[in-house]
């Protein structure tokens, strides 16, 4: 009697563990926090995919929602996502059925993350409130700028004028003596917002596309010169 109830009590110890094993885990409190409506976008944010992350557990990580087909057709390797996971505090990770990480973001700043894998283009995942905080008014973004050349002072200074230009929708640009030649050969004349990009157009019909990245503004694409504008 003695063994048999032995045998009982050795059989619930190993068989909780394997219950356990077969039970998916919710997610921390930190992907539980970033749960809720996203948006991937590429650098120019002229391609759009609107993404659900998911606090249900499934195989591989935690599920998420989007338009497969529209999504796929902007951003490829979506078409075999399936789950996505938060490691650490500040990486989220997009993976397929077997694993294999397709997109890994990181974050740069709050609701914002980008991705630079071998062979892809510049990817952002950001929270669709911070998207919605993007745009910014006329009246925030008149004054000046320092346009800044890599990462020392600046080299310019780029003055937004709330003035019309004989092109519907552009607004002055005058750039202040002294200018960094390099800059002043742009010949800035105009500007104007295009939902949440700055753009900065000369008399030749050359632009200058600038996207926000914690209150400065980067030049997208980089290029070889990797400039940006800092309100003054």
């Amino acid at each position: 009697m003695r063994a048999i109830l032995f045998s009982a009590m050795l059989a619930g110890l190993f068989a909780a563990p394997a219950h356990a094993q077969n039970t998916p885990a919710g997610p921390s409190d930190a992907a539980a926090a970033l749960t809720g409506p996203w948006e991937i976008s590429n650098a120019d944010h002229d391609q759009v995919c609107n993404v659900t992350l998911k606090a249900d557990a499934g195989p591989g990580g935690l599920k998420l929602e989007f338009n497969r087909a529209d999504c796929a057709a902007k951003f490829p390797p979506l078409k075999d996502v399936t789950a996505w996971n938060l490691v650490g505090d500040n990486t989220v990770k997009l993976t397929d059925a077997r694993g294999r990480v397709l997109y890994e973001f990181s974050e740069v700043e709050n609701g914002m993350y980008e991705s630079l894998k071998a062979g892809q283009p510049l990817t952002f995942l950001q929270s669709a409130a911070a998207a919605a905080n993007v745009v910014r008014t006329t009246e925030q973004m008149t004054g000046d700028w320092g346009v800044v050349r890599g990462s020392g002072d600046p080299v310019c200074t780029f003055t937004l004028l709330n003035k019309p230009t004989a092109v519907a929708g552009d607004l002055q640009v005058q750039v202040k003596p002294g200018c960094d030649p390099g800059i002043a050969r742009f010949a800035a004349t105009a500007w104007q917002m295009d939902k949440s990009e700055l753009l900065v157009k000369n008399a030749r019909g050359q632009i200058w596309k600038f996207g926000e990245n914690g209150g400065i503004w980067q030049r997208i694409p980089e290029g070889p010169d990797a400039i940006t504008l800092v309100k003054k």
